[in-house]
């Protein structure tokens, strides 16, 4: 069994394992926790290969394995096809939050819906802007240029990641909008939340809870949201447990992914077709068009619509910590280790 540790680096010197003696027949690598990107990743995925060559007296191994969180993923599918690695998926993400987010609901830091006041649209926290996840960008060019300014956002100056400026990761956008360096440039940056400095990483728990409990919704912007794949992480699980409806910046079909573990969407409320757009930046612009509607209605229909969406959110948050979404991932789980066990003892 191979896997990267600390949890987030993807670079060979991350590379370690485990085996005994069938270990010299078969090999998996568990790359469930980032999102394949071929040219990051290569040094690694070789590494991987390398050093399972000798594996059965150098006739290689009998069987070699990739597992991940990407479901129904191109991406996955070419490195299979490069590496002839079977691919095994589960929902590492979802285990990662149950674990990460347990115990809020036995806590008081988040208003209950029904005190909450809303007087902003969305909350929409952005740290790492820069790399392969641009499309964050695209959105903060969105919320600026419409003037969606009354609402809690965050945006680095520098992108902590990448170590990049705002300014510099803007630049291969500008084929697509060739305003975004001066929109950017008329935005003064830094944006921070209150009482919050240099953008900390807030991964593994819940925060902004005063911000939280006067928002509408929630804009989630998923660490993918270009390509053909599904993989949604804990951001999506973060509105959830704070009891919010939510938006979802993702790939395409990103809520009807969410919708097959048993949650429910906002689609009776507003409008979710952006879901179902197949371009990246079309969909980026259907939900900026989307959250500019929003924003402009009174804090009175707000508020009306928060109340209207309470049946979603009390279902979706019963369903993340009365263990019935835990039963279905175990589910998936166990399918997996025996679908394992069959392929591998073949």
């Amino acid at each position: 069994m191979f896997f990267c540790d600390p949890p987030g680096r993807t670079d060979p010197d991350a590379l370690f394992n485990f085996g005994e003696d069938v270990a010299e027949l078969n090999y998996i690598f568990f790359h469930d926790q980032e999102p394949i990107h071929l040219d990051i990743h290569q040094p690694l995925f070789d590494d991987v290969a390398r050093r399972n060559a000798d594996l059965n007296h150098h006739s290689g191994a009998n069987h070699r394995a990739i597992i991940t969180s990407e479901y129904d993923s191109e991406a996955v599918r070419q490195v299979c096809s490069q590496y002839k690695w079977r691919h095994y998926y589960y929902f590492f993400h979802g285990w990662a939050a149950l674990d990460w987010y347990r115990g809020y609901d036995r806590a008081f830091l988040m208003l209950p819906p029904e005190q909450r006041t809303i007087t902003h649209t969305f909350i929409a926290p952005n740290r790492i802007i820069a790399g392969h996840r641009q499309h964050r960008l695209l959105v903060l060019y969105h919320i600026f240029k419409n003037k969606l300014l009354n609402n809690w956002i965050s945006c680095p100056e520098v992108c902590p990641a990448e170590n990049v400026s705002v300014y510099e990761a803007v630049q291969p956008l500008k084929q697509i909008y060739q305003d975004i360096e001066t929109v950017f440039q008329d935005q003064p940056l830094p944006i921070s939340f209150p009482g919050e400095t240099d953008h900390p990483m807030h991964s593994c728990w819940l925060s902004l809870f005063d911000e939280c409990a006067t928002s509408l919704l929630y804009l989630v912007t998923e660490t993918l949201a270009t390509g053909h794949r599904q993989q949604l992480t804990e951001k999506t699980f973060k509105p959830i447990c704070l009891r919010m409806p939510f938006v979802i910046v993702g790939t395409r079909g990103s809520l009807q992914y969410l919708r097959s573990y048993g949650f429910k969407t906002f689609g009776d409320i507003w409008d979710e077709s952006y879901d179902d757009e197949p371009d990246d930046t079309c969909r980026i612009e259907r939900i900026a068009m989307l959250l500019s509607k929003l924003d402009a209605k009174s804090v009175e229909e707000k508020n009306a619509m928060f109340r209207q969406a309470q049946e979603i959110v009390e279902h979706n948050y019963n369903h993340f910590y009365n263990g019935t979404f835990e039963q279905v991932l175990w589910e998936e789980l166990s399918d997996m280790l025996n679908q394992i066990k069959q392929d591998f003892a073949k």
